[in-house]
């Protein structure tokens, strides 16, 4: 089995580099049409027009499209990112205060508690049995 020999090292080489570039010219696409089907400032005909531009004609479509779009790649990927942080900030803050199911949960039973032993209406021994009783729910 002397198949190794055979292929000299710049083939193998050059080999590699080709696999490269076709691996980056496809994610190239790829970004390219999640950018195209993503726009809220085109419409659907503008879209399909991309589109049928980047199959029939795709190397000049891409260098047009990052050409003409390149800022407004990055301001829509920039705020996409912002839109997705900010609804899983607010789902955290939402869980950490009420526990999620919307009646309290146990932070919120143990605040309660807590005010309550400030204000002298129970004393240590209660607030320790509330707090147990809530994150025993939990």
């Amino acid at each position: 089995m002397v198949l190794a020999a055979d292929y000299p090292f710049l083939d193998i080489l050059w080999s590699m580099i080709v696999f490269f570039a076709w691996v980056i010219w496809i994610w190239m696409m790829i970004v390219i049409l999640t950018d195209v089907f993503r726009r809220r400032d085109i419409g659907g005909w503008a879209k399909a027009g991309w589109t049928v531009f980047l199959i029939v004609v795709p190397f000049l479509a891409a260098l047009v499209y990052l050409i003409a779009n390149h800022d407004g790649m990055a301001d829509r990927r920039i705020k996409d990112v912002q839109d997705q942080q900010a609804i899983v900030d607010q789902h955290i803050r939402q869980v950490a205060t009420n526990g999620g199911g919307g009646g309290g949960g146990p932070a919120a039973e143990i605040a309660n508690a807590k005010q309550l032993l400030d204000s002298g209406a129970i004393d240590q021994a209660e607030f320790d049995q509330l707090k147990q009783r809530a994150l025993a729910t939990a």
